[in-house]
């Protein structure tokens, strides 16, 4: 961020001085008083465990320059006004005051004057990216085609919320070329404020999907939200859209930015595509095709779906002054940057195990499940998909759930081992079933349960898929099988 001092963060988020000179230097902000270091401003936010305005305190004793705060605290702070809360900052039950929430609408306020302040002065570009699924696989990605470029700036994980993204944001300094953004929604307005807090020059929708289809109600809801992202671009900005989704290619008219599209099927229409795309062990390589030549890809990263997150990131690129040659090697080189999300371990004894555990939905489970298949299809290898519950799907869960269990057979999968959840419909009437197709179908009732019933069962040679939404917490099966291996290889 912008160095400022403490009166310049009132002054910005209308905020007032409390027990400060209003000279104390600010540099970073922060929202773990664990993490603060000179010059930070902590942000006092309410938690499930415990509120943060009452370790101000001591942030301020660790070093950090004052607190952004939303009621008065034993600290040099600024108090953030009252009552002010911007869509998608609700913080609900953890929050009865209002005095989180305040701070989070302040936050946002000091983060688009440093944005907007360094887009003015240095010329810093701001990529946000939006999708129903692949936003943080994409976002990794196009960090590693712009890192060649200039610094870039880009959320670790999925820090794409109303914390996340102006935290994010706030990390861009003088010497920030490039400031990548993932934006979230859950609901409708959420991504125009995100917007407004960090103002983006090139925008990119990958998908609409079914994910969180429960809270908008409909496809047509999601594609309505995504779709603020590109209506906030200037008129001198750039709106990527994958031109293999019909809901995304209409964006085009919603928005008065050049509209570059991107095609892993080979859209004609498109400026970028992916050709002569081979899988190899589930990884893809492909030739990239572009207005300004061709460049050879392959991709690290385990998946097919991962070729259009790819041509995405090639586009942004191009717009920022990378060559095809010089995109196509960063895209060879990238691995994967966040955790849970096709995270492949190759234990000692032959067994692979795929954490794709992050979060699921009907979409990303199926790409999940083809990459499966497609590592499993390499040497004849037995293939596992050991999944959970997709959650916030509303009323079309039990249908969802029976699409991703007829792409389980559809695509031959060996076992199928369900966890937590009797959604899937074919796992309802016994925990083993004779099937028409080959695979073995088995339901277990929690994580315990299914670590067991792996342990016993797993061989060397076979590949383990395992695939929830968050909540389900099935990165602690992937984690124990990982661990297996270390305690008896």
């Amino acid at each position: 961020m912008i160095e400022m001092r403490l009166a310049e963060v009132a002054a910005v988020t209308g905020g007032e001085l409390h027990r400060a000179t209003g000279e104390e230097l600010v540099s970073s902000v922060e929202f773990d008083s664990r993490k603060v270091g000179p010059g930070a401003l902590f942000l006092a936010l309410p938690g499930e465990r415990a509120d943060g305005h009452g370790f101000a305190a001591a942030a301020v004793a660790a070093g950090a320059a004052g607190v952004l705060a939303g009621r008065p605290v034993d600290a040099p702070a600024v108090i953030a006004p009252a009552g002010e809360s911007y869509a998608g900052t609700d913080l609900g039950a953890a929050d009865p005051d209002g005095a989180g929430a305040a701070v989070l609408t302040a936050l946002g306020k000091l983060a688009r004057h440093s944005v907007t302040t360094l887009r003015d002065r240095a010329g810093l570009a701001v990529v946000g990216i939006t999708a129903s699924s692949g936003k943080t696989s994409t976002k990794d990605l196009v960090a590693a085609v712009l890192a060649p470029l200039g610094e870039t700036v880009a959320p670790p994980g999925s820090f794409n919320n109303e914390l996340g993204h102006p935290w994010t944001a706030l990390r861009a300094g003088e010497s920030t070329r490039h400031l990548v953004l993932e934006l979230s929604a859950r609901g409708s307005g959420h991504i125009a404020r995100l917007c407004r807090i960090a103002p983006p020059r090139i925008g990119v929708v990958l998908n609409v999907g079914s994910a969180h289809v429960g809270e908008f109600g409909s496809p047509e809801a999601i594609a309505q939200a995504k779709g603020e992202l590109v209506e906030a671009l200037p008129a001198d900005g750039v709106a990527v859209l994958n031109l293999d989704d019909h809901r995304v290619a209409a964006m085009a008219a919603r928005t008065s930015a050049r509209v570059v599209g991107y095609s892993a099927a080979g859209s004609a229409e498109a400026a970028v595509v992916a050709r002569e795309v081979r899988l190899v062990a589930g990884r893809a390589s492909f030739t990239l095709v572009t207005p300004a030549g061709s460049a050879e890809v392959s991709l690290r990263l385990v998946g097919e779906h991962h070729v259009g997150n790819a041509l995405a990131a090639a586009a942004v690129a191009l717009e920022l002054g990378g060559t095809p040659a010089g995109i196509a090697e960063a895209l060879s080189q990238a691995g994967p940057a966040s955790r849970w999300r096709m995270e492949v371990t190759d234990r000692a004894d032959g067994v692979t195990v795929v954490n794709d555990a992050y979060n699921a939905n009907p979409e990303s489970m199926t790409a999940a499940l083809r990459a499966l298949a497609a590592i499993g299809a390499e040497g004849g290898r037995r293939t596992w998909a050991v999944l959970g519950p997709m959650a916030e799907l509303g009323d079309t869960a039990p249908a969802a759930h029976e699409q991703v269990a007829q792409a389980v057979e559809a695509l031959g999968i060996d076992h199928f081992v369900t966890v937590g959840t009797d959604l899937y419909p074919r796992t309802r009437e016994s925990d083993t079933t004779a099937r028409e197709s080959d695979t073995a179908v088995v339901h277990v009732a929690d994580r315990d349960a299914a670590v067991a019933l792996l342990r016993a069962e797993l061989r060397p040679g076979d590949v383990v898929l395992v695939k929830a939404s968050r909540s389900a917490g099935l990165d602690r099966v992937a984690a124990a099988l990982v661990e297996q291996e270390l305690v008896a290889p």
